[in-house]
């Protein structure tokens, strides 16, 4: 396993955590016995940072992290989120106790405020508030890092940054979802670590694709993602969602070269990425000029997954997304069929397109590509 200091802290954390979102379930609990094995097995291999919330798992999951960690409490750094954001410091204060009754810890060293956005920020500021409690349990040793998650856009999140209020900050960032690049090498600039969250892009990347794999001879898509995230120098770690032994050990040996990503490799997957670039905004740029139409088809959720399947070679979850659009809810509850398969050929979307796509072609390309 590969290690790396967490901005300044002086904490060494390990490059792949463990992100215990989507621990094995039985119904609609947790599978405790399965989910500590597979925890103690993570630290075992050297997994230190573990990562969880409230209300992940139903709620159980910060139970089964403090199963999981009984007695291995000086090898890892527990990693959890407050996810209040209202104005009241004694509501923000029960949500960090109650965490560190179900973890079961005395302390927690990367705490953060969880989906943080600017604007929630300087609405949880004032005497008494969210934000001066942060800074109080920090002064008390509830906890040793104040940190944030964000899905904010990304000048925003530099704003957080820029506040020097936060030792940290967890961000998504893949292949197919870069647009975080400068808040994160802002954050790395500023002192701060930084974690990523879905470096599978929350599971699209799981699936396989020739493209993605043959861009640097890798046994599997996901190996070359978390590569990708891995080689980024201004990130510190990537969280993972692990529910098998199999994939704690895949994830742990990724983890564990010493160079994510050769520059001869690093450089193949970025001109693969500027291929795929070109290759989607020849196919949809989705700016959804083409809407609505009078059908209800959802045109620009049809090209996006037929995107993933011609662009990146992502065809089963290309399949998934296209077979989500066979009943769609809108707005005012009203189910449609929203898929290609619906498109009657009016036409009405084709001179709207900037790009002079053939829509109603396209459509029909993708029916018989995606559909059943």
């Amino acid at each position: 396993m590969q290690y790396k200091e967490y901005g300044t802290t002086g904490d060494k954390v390990s490059r792949l955590g463990y992100g215990l979102m989507r621990l094995p379930m039985e119904g609609d609990h947790v599978d405790m016995d399965l989910s500590v094995e597979l925890i103690r097995k993570a630290i075992e291999l050297g997994v230190n940072y573990l990562d969880s919330a409230v209300m992940y798992c139903n709620a159980e999951s910060q139970v089964a992290f403090g199963k999981g960690i009984k007695g291995l409490r000086d090898k890892v750094f527990v990693s959890t989120k407050n996810h209040y954001k209202g104005e009241s410091g004694d509501d923000w204060q029960k949500h960090l106790d109650d965490s560190l009754e179900r973890i079961d810890v005395d302390y927690i060293d990367f705490y953060h405020l969880h989906g943080l956005s600017w604007d929630q920020f300087q609405n949880m500021q004032g005497k008494g508030g969210p934000i001066e409690r942060f800074r109080k349990a920090q002064d008390e040793g509830l906890i040793r890092h104040r940190c944030f998650s964000c899905h904010d856009n990304p000048e925003n999140m530099k704003k957080l940054i820029d506040t020097g209020e936060f030792a940290g900050m967890l961000v998504q960032y893949n292949l197919l979802d870069r647009k975080n690049e400068e808040a994160i090498a802002h954050a790395c600039e500023n002192g701060m670590g930084v974690a990523i969250m879905g470096p599978v892009g929350g599971g699209r990347l799981v699936a396989p694709s020739d493209t993605i794999q043959e861009a640097v001879g890798a046994s599997s898509t996901p190996e070359v993602a978390l590569r990708f995230v891995l080689s980024n120098p201004n990130v510190t770690l990537a969280l993972s969602g692990m529910n098998s032994i199999q994939m704690i050990e895949e994830n742990v040996a990724t983890a564990s070269r010493e160079e994510a990503l050769a520059d001869d490799e690093k450089q193949k997957v970025m001109d693969m990425l500027e291929e795929t670039k070109k290759l989607s905004d020849l196919y949809c740029t989705g700016c959804g000029y083409c809407m609505p139409c009078p059908n209800d088809i959802d045109i620009p959720a049809n090209f996006s997954a037929m995107n993933y399947y011609k662009v990146w070679g992502l065809k089963e979850h290309a399949q998934v997304q296209y077979k989500r659009l066979g009943k769609k809810k809108l707005s005012d509850g009203k189910i449609v069929e929203a898929w290609a398969e619906a498109c009657i050929e009016c036409g009405e979307c084709e001179p709207k397109c900037p790009q002079d796509i053939p829509i109603r072609e396209q459509l029909k390309e993708t029916a018989e590509a995606l559909g059943s």
